[in-house]
């Protein structure tokens, strides 16, 4: 069974089983327009993804997470790093991180869309703004989380700047970079359908905000599942790889 299921797999697999179960239960104890079939929902997105609708929709919304989501990683990561590893300019900027952090998402979405219109620019510069400073606050933890004993080392051999990079900081502070690349993916992807949902023309946010008016309850828990799945696939396949890679050159304690 091992050599046919990656390990960890099954479990996930039956829960997810057990989930569907359950949903289906459920849907003979209420009414079908409040609570649809998992069958209901499954026709929907068949029907959806033949019409071509569910694809142009999922790919858009895919495309500004990917803008947005880079964008951000970069420039809060530079803030974290920044901040990390210059106390002076933590302390003249930890204000004003905290203010950005604590700004309701909708706020800065709303005013990127007054400030530069309703279109995509505004669009991404509001997912990533709301994105920034989770970045940089973890960043800046990593910055400032570097072995001391490693750094003596690194001045006692004298690195250059281009090895230090590569042997010293960027080994250090890859969990944190992927840390904040998993929380942020799921923070992104959900910023963005408020986006659509309030100012653009295609995406599962605006299919969402579209299927409420005609309250198609399938319709709306079918794009759900599509674009949760396709977030999943993404987190699993991509950034739970990179996080074991990481973490590769930390000890691990053997079991009993």
């Amino acid at each position: 069974m091992n050599m046919l299921v990656p390990h960890g797999l099954l479990p996930r697999l039956l829960s997810l089983l057990l989930l569907f179960l359950l949903w289906q239960l459920v849907t003979m104890a209420v009414s079908g327009d409040t609570l649809p079939s998992p069958a209901r929902v499954f026709a929907f997105v068949v029907d959806e993804a033949q019409s071509g609708d569910l694809v142009h929709n999922v790919t858009a919304t895919l495309s500004r997470v990917f803008v947005a989501f880079s964008l951000a990683m970069l420039i809060g990561g530079t803030i974290g790093l920044t901040l990390g590893r210059f106390p002076a300019a933590d302390r003249l900027l930890d204000s004003w991180l905290m203010i950005l952090l604590n700004t309701p998402a909708l706020v800065i979405i709303i005013l990127c869309y007054v400030w530069l219109g309703l279109s995509e620019t505004a669009a991404i510069t509001a997912v990533t703004l709301n994105k920034i400073p989770n970045v940089a606050v973890i960043m800046r933890e990593g910055a400032r989380s570097l072995d001391p004993q490693i750094e003596e080392m690194s001045r006692a051999f004298r690195f250059q700047r281009r090895t230090w990079v590569r042997h010293v900081l960027l080994p250090q502070i890859e969990p944190y970079t992927v840390a904040s690349a998993r929380s942020g993916l799921a923070l992104v992807w959900k910023i963005v359908l408020v986006v659509e949902l309030l100012g653009r023309p295609d995406g599962v946010g605006y299919a969402l905000s579209y299927y409420f008016q005609l309250f198609n309850v399938a319709a709306l828990l079918g794009y759900s599942l599509v674009f949760t799945t396709v977030v999943l696939i993404i987190d699993t396949v991509v950034l739970q790889p990179l996080e074991a890679y990481g973490r590769r050159w930390r000890p691990v304690s053997s079991a009993a």
